[in-house]
């Protein structure tokens, strides 16, 4: 009467001369019995099936699928970036030091973030800055993430790109320089982008403009994708290619070895690099839409 025929407790117990606890007593009896098997059906089951499977294919800690609900890549990166904010807010503590990078996938985040308090942390990138676009700047992001958390950033007045190994080395020997990098290695999270070089609008060549002949060239070396600015191959390894050696940034190395390392990525121009990131092991949890994920998933069963 209760659950195939929908009807109230109360009203059970009036038909059956029964009190309304009794009624309570013997529905609860009948669960405790065994008769009754309740089944939630989920929207959000496709979700929780593509993390696990993300969770299952590579040595994640763990993986935050959102659901891919507009054809607008805009739209897709914000509720990605919304997800993103939420896991940050949910991880950090007072006295954390938190790394990141640049890129639309993290500043997708600070726009999207909100804290119900302030917390007392440090800002840091991972990077040195280019300047132009607001998402390349990796100071003013780590400014703005500092300013909605209430903590402080440290920043780095340096290029990104050196002119030489010899300056980038250069570079890295300033005090002021080395002392922000050393507070990233020993950062206790870090968010990073996922960067594509594969498409013409791709944010690499926000960070350095390459002519389209020299960016084949660097396609044919065996470069995928880009992790905290370096130019990786399939398997997750930095290229051996000149821009890598002039490059003021932790290696994608240094940046797996902080303990909370978590990767944010969208849109089809980002699947070969997510799957080339994961592939070499340097995040620790990734945050990805739904027709990212999954189309992530393919490509790694067909490679096997």
């Amino acid at each position: 009467m209760h659950f195939v025929e929908g009807q109230k407790q109360a009203d059970i117990a009036t038909k059956l001369n029964m009190s309304t606890a009794k009624v309570n007593r013997l529905i609860k009896q009948g669960r405790e019995l065994g008769m009754l098997h309740i089944t939630v059906t989920s929207p959000f089951e496709r979700l929780a099936e593509l993390e696990n499977r993300l969770t299952a294919h590579w040595p994640l800690n763990s993986a935050l699928v959102t659901p891919t609900l507009s054809t607008n890549m805009e739209t897709v990166l914000q509720q990605v970036g919304t997800a993103a904010g939420n896991l940050l807010t949910e991880n950090i503590r007072d006295g954390d030091v938190i790394a990141i990078t640049g890129g639309k996938g993290v500043s997708a985040l600070v726009e999207n973030l909100t804290v119900d308090r302030k917390f007392d942390v440090t800002i840091v990138p991972l990077t040195g800055c280019v300047q132009g676009k607001h998402y390349t700047d990796v100071n003013h992001v780590a400014t703005m993430l500092a300013d909605r958390l209430g903590g402080k950033a440290m920043l780095i007045h340096a290029p990104l790109f050196a002119e030489s190994k010899q300056e980038r080395d250069m570079l890295f020997s300033l005090r002021q320089i080395g002392e922000v990098f050393d507070m990233a290695r020993n950062a206790d999270i870090a968010f990073t982008g996922v960067g594509s070089i594969l498409t013409p609008s791709s944010s690499y060549y926000d960070l350095h403009p390459i002519p389209v002949a020299e960016r084949q060239n660097l396609i044919d070396q065996g470069a995928v994708g880009e992790f905290v600015a370096h130019l990786i191959d399939e398997n997750g390894t930095p290229c051996d290619v000149e821009l890598n050696q002039r490059l003021l940034a932790l290696t994608p190395s240094e940046v797996s070895k902080i303990p909370k390392t978590i990767g944010i990525a969208a849109g089809q121009d980002k699947v070969q690099p997510v799957v080339c990131v994961l592939n070499g092991r340097h995040l620790s949890s990734l945050v990805v839409d739904e027709a990212t994920a999954s189309a992530a998933l393919k490509l790694k069963s067909k490679a096997e």
